[in-house]
């Protein structure tokens, strides 16, 4: 369908800030959430309230036009119509993000092997969900592109060196390129200063240090006028 679950925004967008790309490609846009949530927590978190001061590059790809509307062409800076294996070997600039959010799994096993490599070619890093378990989707929402035709384990993703994965129930999320280690790293350091210390009671040194990190957020608000 249009959208995906859920369950994984929090890791995904973690992924995507830590990341904090220039140009992204978001491969099967859908109903265009993760564009958005890009727009937000990279433009408007960067203090850039006004449609026009938005500075990143944010493409899109969607095989199935019906689902394209304004909505999507504001968020985007350009949708290329059609299927990805036929658009992403005529793209010649390069993305630091490229987005496979529960998209790689409507292709078949060998079509999808060949759209992560594409993507891996054209992008620095990739982010890639697609569902943990085995199930069966037909077409929906009156498109036939929506029917899953394959089933890509969590070993497939391991046989690439520049890669980690985000644990996950529903979804196996998978991190690959350039900037794999230095992102991962970014999350240790979170869940060891935040998150543990938080489950084992020590909830003032989590706010301290959750403090500690947003300080420069809220003095660039302040010294630009922006109410973050």
């Amino acid at each position: 369908m249009p959208s995906s679950h859920f369950y994984q925004l929090n890791q995904i967008m973690e992924l995507i800030t830590l990341t904090r790309p220039n140009s992204i490609l978001d491969v099967g846009i859908g109903f265009g959430k993760y564009g958005y949530l890009c727009r937000e927590y990279l433009e408007l978190l960067d203090g850039r309230q006004k449609l026009d001061d938005w500075q990143r590059r944010i493409d899109g790809i969607e095989i199935f036009e019906r689902y394209i509307t304004p909505l999507q062409e504001k968020i985007y800076d350009h949708i290329y119509p059609g299927d990805a294996l036929d658009i992403l070997p005529g793209l010649t600039e390069k993305y630091d993000l490229i987005l496979l959010i529960d998209v790689i799994e409507h292709f078949e096993y060998a079509q999808g092997d060949r759209l992560l490599h594409l993507c891996l070619q054209l992008g620095e890093n990739v982010i890639v969900s697609t569902p943990k378990f085995d199930f069966p989707q037909s077409a929906s929402f009156g498109n036939p592109f929506e029917r899953h035709k394959s089933f890509f384990k969590k070993s497939y993703f391991k046989r690439y060196s520049d890669v980690f994965f985000v644990p996950n129930f529903f979804s196996t999320i998978a991190y690959l390129g350039k900037d794999a280690k230095a992102v991962r790293k970014k999350i240790w350091k979170r869940r060891l200063f935040i998150s543990l210390p938080a489950q084992f009671g020590l909830k003032k040194f989590s706010g301290k240090m959750i403090m500690r990190a947003a300080k420069p957020l809220f003095e660039k608000a302040e010294k630009e006028g922006v109410n973050p």
